[in-house]
Protein backbone atom coordinates (compact mmCIF):
# COMPACT_ATOMS: atom_id res chain seq x y z
CA UNK A 1 0.00 0.00 0.00
CA UNK A 2 2.65 2.40 0.78
CA UNK A 3 4.49 1.45 -2.26
CA UNK A 4 0.98 2.46 -4.25
CA UNK A 5 1.14 5.89 -2.67
CA UNK A 6 4.75 6.76 -3.02
CA UNK A 7 5.20 5.54 -6.27
CA UNK A 8 1.58 5.63 -8.28
CA UNK A 9 0.10 9.36 -6.58
CA UNK A 10 3.56 10.71 -5.86
CA UNK A 11 5.69 10.28 -8.87
CA UNK A 12 3.20 10.02 -11.73
CA UNK A 13 1.80 13.16 -12.93
CA UNK A 14 -1.75 13.36 -13.80
CA UNK A 15 -1.03 14.52 -17.45
CA UNK A 16 0.50 10.95 -17.24
CA UNK A 17 -2.29 9.09 -16.52
CA UNK A 18 -4.28 10.91 -18.88
CA UNK A 19 -2.64 9.61 -22.00
CA UNK A 20 -2.41 6.33 -20.47
CA UNK A 21 -6.16 6.07 -20.03
CA UNK A 22 -7.43 7.75 -22.92
CA UNK A 23 -4.71 5.05 -25.06
CA UNK A 24 -5.94 2.39 -23.12
CA UNK A 25 -9.79 2.92 -23.53
CA UNK A 26 -8.77 3.93 -27.52
CA UNK A 27 -7.66 0.34 -27.86
CA UNK A 28 -11.09 -1.06 -25.66
CA UNK A 29 -12.72 0.92 -28.15
CA UNK A 30 -12.70 -0.81 -31.32
CA UNK A 31 -11.82 -4.05 -29.41
CA UNK A 32 -15.42 -3.92 -27.33
CA UNK A 33 -17.86 -5.31 -29.16
CA UNK A 34 -21.20 -2.23 -29.78
CA UNK A 35 -24.45 -2.69 -28.50
CA UNK A 36 -27.44 -0.63 -29.44
CA UNK A 37 -29.19 0.14 -26.16
CA UNK A 38 -33.20 0.98 -26.23
CA UNK A 39 -35.17 4.04 -24.72
CA UNK A 40 -35.40 2.58 -21.24
CA UNK A 41 -31.63 1.46 -21.30
CA UNK A 42 -30.48 4.95 -22.27
CA UNK A 43 -32.87 6.35 -19.81
CA UNK A 44 -30.60 4.20 -17.17
CA UNK A 45 -27.50 5.57 -18.57
CA UNK A 46 -28.85 8.99 -18.39
CA UNK A 47 -29.91 9.14 -14.71
CA UNK A 48 -27.05 6.91 -13.30
CA UNK A 49 -24.11 9.84 -15.05
CA UNK A 50 -26.46 12.56 -13.23
CA UNK A 51 -26.04 11.00 -9.85
CA UNK A 52 -22.53 10.20 -10.82
CA UNK A 53 -21.65 13.88 -11.03
CA UNK A 54 -23.84 14.97 -8.57
CA UNK A 55 -22.76 12.86 -5.78
CA UNK A 56 -18.62 13.11 -6.91
CA UNK A 57 -19.02 17.15 -7.52
CA UNK A 58 -19.30 17.90 -3.81
CA UNK A 59 -17.06 15.64 -2.22
CA UNK A 60 -14.49 17.01 -5.02
CA UNK A 61 -15.24 20.74 -3.74
CA UNK A 62 -15.12 19.52 -0.25
CA UNK A 63 -11.17 18.05 -0.73
CA UNK A 64 -10.26 21.20 -2.57
CA UNK A 65 -11.68 23.11 0.68
CA UNK A 66 -9.39 20.71 2.72
CA UNK A 67 -6.11 21.60 1.26
CA UNK A 68 -6.90 25.24 1.45
CA UNK A 69 -7.49 24.74 4.76
CA UNK A 70 -4.48 22.85 5.44
CA UNK A 71 -2.45 25.51 3.61
CA UNK A 72 -3.70 28.19 6.37
CA UNK A 73 -3.45 26.26 8.76
CA UNK A 74 0.47 25.25 7.95
CA UNK A 75 1.50 29.09 7.04
CA UNK A 76 -0.01 30.21 10.60
CA UNK A 77 2.25 27.15 11.94
CA UNK A 78 5.08 28.54 9.99
CA UNK A 79 4.31 31.97 11.48
CA UNK A 80 4.21 30.87 15.10
CA UNK A 81 7.38 28.84 14.65
CA UNK A 82 9.14 31.96 13.41
CA UNK A 83 8.12 33.94 16.60
CA UNK A 84 8.74 31.20 18.56
CA UNK A 85 11.98 31.08 17.18
CA UNK A 86 12.68 34.39 17.62
CA UNK A 87 11.42 34.17 21.34
CA UNK A 88 14.64 32.40 21.64
CA UNK A 89 16.61 35.38 20.55
CA UNK A 90 16.18 36.80 24.44
CA UNK A 91 17.91 33.66 26.32
CA UNK A 92 21.13 32.21 27.67
CA UNK A 93 23.38 31.05 24.68
CA UNK A 94 23.02 27.37 26.04
CA UNK A 95 19.50 27.64 26.42
CA UNK A 96 18.99 29.45 23.15
CA UNK A 97 21.06 26.54 20.95
CA UNK A 98 19.19 23.62 22.68
CA UNK A 99 15.75 25.03 22.09
CA UNK A 100 16.70 26.15 18.55
CA UNK A 101 17.50 22.37 17.97
CA UNK A 102 14.44 20.91 19.00
CA UNK A 103 12.19 23.28 17.18
CA UNK A 104 14.32 22.67 13.81
CA UNK A 105 14.02 18.67 14.78
CA UNK A 106 10.10 19.14 14.72
CA UNK A 107 9.59 21.25 11.41
CA UNK A 108 12.25 18.33 9.79
CA UNK A 109 9.78 15.74 11.09
CA UNK A 110 6.44 17.56 10.24
CA UNK A 111 8.51 18.46 6.30
CA UNK A 112 9.76 14.72 5.81
CA UNK A 113 7.09 12.97 7.01
CA UNK A 114 3.60 15.09 6.60
CA UNK A 115 1.33 12.78 8.33
CA UNK A 116 -1.74 13.85 10.24
CA UNK A 117 0.58 13.43 13.70
CA UNK A 118 3.50 13.79 12.40
CA UNK A 119 6.18 15.54 14.83
CA UNK A 120 4.25 14.72 17.91
CA UNK A 121 7.17 13.08 19.91
CA UNK A 122 9.32 16.00 18.71
CA UNK A 123 7.04 18.91 19.88
CA UNK A 124 6.65 16.57 23.19
CA UNK A 125 10.27 17.41 23.88
CA UNK A 126 10.15 20.96 22.93
CA UNK A 127 7.18 20.88 25.93
CA UNK A 128 9.33 18.77 27.78
CA UNK A 129 12.15 21.31 28.23
CA UNK A 130 10.67 24.08 29.00
CA UNK A 131 8.63 22.35 31.83
CA UNK A 132 11.83 21.00 33.04
CA UNK A 133 13.85 24.16 32.53
CA UNK A 134 15.72 25.46 35.70
CA UNK A 135 17.72 28.34 36.01
CA UNK A 136 17.79 32.14 35.27
CA UNK A 137 15.28 33.65 32.72
CA UNK A 138 12.77 31.31 34.38
CA UNK A 139 10.06 34.46 32.99
CA UNK A 140 11.52 34.28 29.56
CA UNK A 141 11.35 30.54 29.17
CA UNK A 142 7.44 31.09 30.62
CA UNK A 143 7.29 33.06 27.64
CA UNK A 144 8.43 31.06 24.89
CA UNK A 145 6.24 28.10 26.99
CA UNK A 146 3.17 29.88 26.02
CA UNK A 147 4.05 30.45 22.37
CA UNK A 148 4.28 26.46 22.08
CA UNK A 149 0.87 25.93 24.04
CA UNK A 150 -0.59 28.25 21.78
CA UNK A 151 0.70 26.87 18.26
CA UNK A 152 -1.34 23.43 19.83
CA UNK A 153 -4.17 24.84 18.03
CA UNK A 154 -2.44 24.76 14.71
CA UNK A 155 -1.83 20.89 15.55
CA UNK A 156 -4.62 19.86 16.36
CA UNK A 157 -6.37 22.13 13.20
CA UNK A 158 -4.02 20.28 10.92
CA UNK A 159 -4.87 16.63 12.09
CA UNK A 160 -8.31 17.59 12.07
CA UNK A 161 -8.29 18.44 8.24
CA UNK A 162 -5.94 15.75 7.50
CA UNK A 163 -8.15 13.13 8.99
CA UNK A 164 -10.88 14.41 7.26
CA UNK A 165 -10.78 11.96 4.43
CA UNK A 166 -13.07 9.94 1.88
CA UNK A 167 -15.13 7.86 3.96
CA UNK A 168 -15.19 4.00 2.57
CA UNK A 169 -19.05 3.95 1.65
CA UNK A 170 -18.46 7.03 -0.35
CA UNK A 171 -15.67 5.20 -2.31
CA UNK A 172 -18.46 2.46 -2.90
CA UNK A 173 -21.16 4.23 -3.74
CA UNK A 174 -18.69 6.44 -6.46
CA UNK A 175 -17.16 2.83 -7.46
CA UNK A 176 -20.71 1.76 -8.81
CA UNK A 177 -21.74 4.98 -10.11
CA UNK A 178 -18.81 5.28 -12.00
CA UNK A 179 -18.38 1.62 -12.99
CA UNK A 180 -22.29 1.77 -14.36
CA UNK A 181 -21.17 4.91 -16.30
CA UNK A 182 -18.07 3.74 -17.48
CA UNK A 183 -19.79 0.36 -19.07
CA UNK A 184 -22.63 1.76 -20.26
CA UNK A 185 -19.96 4.26 -22.83
CA UNK A 186 -17.99 1.54 -23.63
CA UNK A 187 -20.44 -0.70 -24.94
CA UNK A 188 -22.46 1.74 -26.47
CA UNK A 189 -22.55 1.37 -30.13
CA UNK A 190 -21.21 3.87 -32.86
CA UNK A 191 -20.32 3.84 -36.25
CA UNK A 192 -16.92 2.42 -37.08
CA UNK A 193 -15.64 6.21 -37.24
CA UNK A 194 -12.06 7.01 -35.60
CA UNK A 195 -13.64 10.93 -34.37
CA UNK A 196 -16.63 8.78 -32.39
CA UNK A 197 -13.79 6.39 -31.67
CA UNK A 198 -11.76 9.29 -30.19
CA UNK A 199 -14.32 11.09 -28.39
CA UNK A 200 -15.38 7.53 -26.59
CA UNK A 201 -12.12 7.05 -25.13
CA UNK A 202 -11.91 10.74 -24.03
CA UNK A 203 -15.20 10.91 -22.43
CA UNK A 204 -14.30 7.69 -20.50
CA UNK A 205 -11.19 9.44 -19.64
CA UNK A 206 -12.19 12.00 -18.36
CA UNK A 207 -14.77 9.87 -15.85
CA UNK A 208 -12.07 8.08 -14.61
CA UNK A 209 -9.21 10.99 -14.31
CA UNK A 210 -12.28 12.80 -12.04
CA UNK A 211 -11.58 9.43 -9.82
CA UNK A 212 -7.88 10.04 -9.78
CA UNK A 213 -7.91 13.48 -9.08
CA UNK A 214 -10.43 12.76 -6.07
CA UNK A 215 -7.28 9.84 -4.64
CA UNK A 216 -4.64 12.50 -5.03
CA UNK A 217 -6.46 15.34 -3.20
CA UNK A 218 -7.94 12.43 -0.58
CA UNK A 219 -4.23 11.08 -0.11
CA UNK A 220 -2.79 15.26 -0.15
CA UNK A 221 -0.84 13.52 -3.06
CA UNK A 222 -2.01 16.11 -5.55
CA UNK A 223 0.52 19.26 -6.48
CA UNK A 224 -1.57 21.49 -4.96
CA UNK A 225 -1.44 19.55 -1.38
CA UNK A 226 2.61 19.35 -1.86
CA UNK A 227 2.71 23.27 -2.03
CA UNK A 228 1.64 23.75 1.36
CA UNK A 229 4.66 22.66 2.98
CA UNK A 230 6.03 26.08 1.34
CA UNK A 231 6.11 28.03 4.33
CA UNK A 232 7.99 25.43 6.58
CA UNK A 233 10.50 24.24 3.97
CA UNK A 234 11.46 27.98 3.31
CA UNK A 235 11.78 28.51 7.59
CA UNK A 236 14.30 25.30 7.26
CA UNK A 237 15.97 26.54 4.15
CA UNK A 238 16.80 29.89 5.18
CA UNK A 239 17.51 28.61 8.90
CA UNK A 240 14.34 30.73 10.17
CA UNK A 241 15.93 33.93 8.89
CA UNK A 242 12.79 34.02 6.13
CA UNK A 243 9.19 33.33 5.68
CA UNK A 244 6.86 32.56 3.20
Amino acid sequence: MLYFENVLLTRVRLSTYFWLFFALFLGLSYVIPGYKFDAGALTLFSVNSFLYGFYISPILNAQKARIDSLHQIIRAEANALFSLMLSTKKLPKHTRTELQALITLYVHSKVSKHGAYSGEKEYEKIISYCLSYKGDNDDKIEGVLKEVVSNQKNRTDYAMQAGNRVYANEWQIMAILFGITLGFVMVLSVTDSLLLHIVRALLCTGLTMLIVILIKLNTLTHKRAKQMWTPLQKLLDSKFYQID
